[in-house]
């Protein structure tokens, strides 16, 4: 079998992944990596043993070696490397969220129909194999009619002032940092999960830390405070976030998310509450799934291959009693895409688990109703 091409532009924390999870794969071979200079892309060629580096992404697109174009930029950069992308004709797997905003998304999603390419984002939670089998039970009416979805996702990595990244840049990350970080990837995993659509939003958004000092470089996400001179800088975007929801078969719901919050590293955590009985999954513990019962003891279902449902088997890899973990989610999302790339990126071939750029756009349009909410001083907001 041939291999395909893939070539990675922004390789920071989660583009090691990417270029891990492609490697995994074994019918793949990473062809380059861009930087935001030559000098910086041959250093993560090195880091991650590519042999070609190109300092411009453009130059990386034009490679007539690559067929799949991995974005993992500030998202300032998704909407120009995408578009790029696409305009050659590539395949493209993107980083959340897919753009800083629910105009530039919109014209991405149009743009890869148009180009008759994969489009892929990298929701990479409905990845986690009890994910999938939470998903599963809702579907087949297991937990009765749902009447509540909550959570949260809670981080501690931006706690320190000292932390400045260019996710707290308006100019680099948006208008909005937790809610487009970290609130995107709850709230596709509530909704895949679910099966369920959010459609008003009250959110109530803060800046615990409107001051942070920067000391000229962006602090790579979870990665120890760089030291020396440091200059304050103004920080206008939340870091904390509560949002109450209501979704389009009148379900209610409600989640928060942080990344000032100490003690929780990566602390993602969804429960869904039916009639019959609750299911509750966490990021953190992510090889069990809590099943709540009314008139029974509750219990925990281990992740293992012979107890999940039929559809979920081809997620678990390792047999019950072996912890599988953040990065086996992603090799299972970044599988279903090139499953999907290779054979030809028909939309009626998509598997059910991946998450495309209508779901991106999506995405966006949900955090649009959020921030539009909260400066109108904390009102319901219909998703547009």
């Amino acid at each position: 079998m041939k291999k395909i091409g893939m070539g990675l532009v922004g390789p920071g924390f989660v583009g090691a992944h990417h270029v891990d999870a492609v490697r995994r794969l074994g019918d793949v071979d990473v062809v380059a990596i861009a930087g935001s200079s030559q000098k910086s892309a041959d250093q993560k060629a090195r880091e991650y043993k590519v042999d070609r580096a190109y300092g411009d992404f453009h130059a990386l697109i034009a490679d007539p070696d690559i067929q799949v174009i991995h974005n993992t930029t500030p998202n300032n950069l998704h909407f120009p490397v995408v578009m790029a992308a696409l305009a050659a004709g590539k395949h493209v797997i993107s980083d959340k969220p897919l753009a800083p905003s629910a105009d530039e998304a919109r014209q991405m999603y149009e743009a890869a129909l148009a180009a008759k390419v994969g489009h892929v984002v990298t929701f990479n939670y409905r990845g986690n194999s009890l994910v999938q089998q939470a998903r599963q039970m809702i579907a087949k009416g297991e937990l009765g009619d749902v009447s509540f979805v909550h959570g949260s996702y809670l981080q501690d990595w931006m706690t320190d002032p000292n932390v400045y990244s260019w996710r707290s840049d308006p100019a680099k990350g948006g208008v909005s940092s937790a809610l487009g970080d970290i609130g995107s990837h709850w709230c596709d995993v509530a909704e895949h999960v679910s099966g369920l659509k959010i459609d008003s939003v009250l959110a109530d958004l803060t800046t615990v830390i409107p001051v942070r000092y920067s000391s000229g470089s962006s602090t790579e996400a979870f990665a120890a405070q760089s030291t020396g001179e440091r200059t304050p800088v103004k920080v206008s975007s939340e870091d904390l976030a509560s949002v109450l929801l209501r979704f389009e078969n009148g379900t209610r719901g409600s989640f928060s998310v942080g990344q000032v919050l100490p003690g929780h590293k990566n602390d993602l955590e969804l429960e869904i509450n039916g009639r019959k009985l609750s299911l509750k999954w966490r990021g953190e513990e992510q090889n069990e799934l809590w099943i709540g019962h009314h008139n029974k003891p509750n219990c925990i279902m281990a992740k293992d291959p012979s107890l999940v449902a039929p559809e979920v088997r081809p997620y678990v890899h390792l047999p019950g009693g072996h912890q599988e973990a953040w990065a086996d989610a992603f090799f299972n999302l970044i599988r279903d895409a090139y499953t999907w790339i290779r054979d030809g990126a028909k939309p009626e071939a998509k598997p059910a688990l991946l998450p495309t750029f209508a779901d991106g756009y999506r995405s966006t349009r949900l955090v649009a109703a959020m921030l539009e909410s909260n400066a109108a001083g904390g009102i319901w907001t219909k998703v547009q």
